[in-house]
């Protein structure tokens, strides 16, 4: 057992450090991560604590679970490039092997396990705002709440340049979190935050997007939907991090995930940085680096 600290890190805990560190005003340095006696995070030197980060690495002092372990992995690089840079943009989608979201009359409801709901649901909780397009809120009407994991519900931003989400969708109506409406004229709801926006015949441009967010304090941004929305930021260079979760079947037709402009050769296919793929049973997520620092974060830990 670490000096007042954990013999075993669970999910569950390792779920509460990194909930604290994102209240934290970390600076992405070297750190050690406790939680103290009242259950609350503690802040320590990087050669004391349960989880150990030294700015290109974490490691524990303890035994840590395997599901602990990849959260660890999968949410405290996110965490340290918002600590370093000041801002984070993660896209995220769910879809079937051969690449599908959902099915031409637009059902995606099952497209995705229960891990990968819960995963999508813990960088909700991690995120300032999560951005919808209107598309995925005319098709799903979403709730885009932390329901299914611990934590505070984000910002919930929805685009729509066109004015074509209805007034009594949920976004607007259920009071579950705040709701911000990006628009491409004066529309007014009641109880609706709205802010125009310019656009173009696409729609807004992304790092217009993100700056509008930024102006408002709003800095850790999740992408989640639908395909056309993460594709946009994805080809405007807007994303640091793309999430792919990847559901064990072929649907043979539907909406496609991701769309990007033409290219003539596979020189001018984009790469991501580094590709790290976590099992989440029965899907496979797929962890993109776009943008990178030299210090990437990675991940190591006593297992016995």
């Amino acid at each position: 057992m670490s000096e007042g600290g954990a013999s075993r890190i669970d999910s569950e805990t390792a779920w509460r450090l990194l909930r604290g560190l994102r209240e934290h005003a970390w600076d992405g340095g070297p750190c050690g991560l406790a939680l103290g006696p009242d259950g609350a995070l503690a802040v320590t030197g990087p050669d004391q604590g349960d989880v150990r980060v030294d700015g290109a690495s974490w490691n524990a002092a303890v035994r840590v679970d395997p599901q602990a372990a990849q959260l660890f992995d999968l949410h405290l690089p996110l965490l340290r490039r918002a600590a370093i840079h000041g801002a984070v943009t993660v896209g995220q989608l769910g879809q079937s092997l051969d690449g599908r979201i959902a099915t031409d009359g637009g059902a995606a409801q099952v497209v995705n396990g229960t891990a990968n709901l819960d995963h999508l649901h813990r960088l909700r909780a991690l995120a300032d705002a999560v951005v919808v397009g209107a598309g995925t809120v005319c098709a799903d009407d979403p709730r885009l709440t932390t329901r299914r994991v611990d934590g505070p519900s984000p910002v919930r931003v929805l685009l729509d340049p066109h004015g074509r989400v209805p007034a009594d969708c949920r976004l607007f109506r259920d009071g579950a979190a705040p709701t911000l409406a990006l628009t491409g004229d004066a529309r007014t709801i009641d109880g609706v935050e709205m802010e125009p926006l310019p656009h173009g015949a696409d729609g807004f441009a992304p790092t217009a997007v993100l700056a509008a967010l930024h102006g408002r304090g709003l800095r850790r941004v999740l992408v989640e939907g639908g395909g056309v929305t993460v594709s946009r930021f994805l080809a405007a260079g807007a994303l640091d991090r793309l999430h792919l979760g990847v559901a064990p079947l072929l649907m043979g037709s539907g909406r496609p995930a991701v769309t990007l402009p033409p290219i003539e050769n596979l020189g001018e296919a984009t790469r991501p940085a580094a590709v790290h793929v976590h099992p989440m049973p029965p899907d496979t997520l797929f962890d993109c680096e776009l943008h990178t620092d030299d210090d990437q974060l990675g991940g190591s830990a006593s297992t016995s």
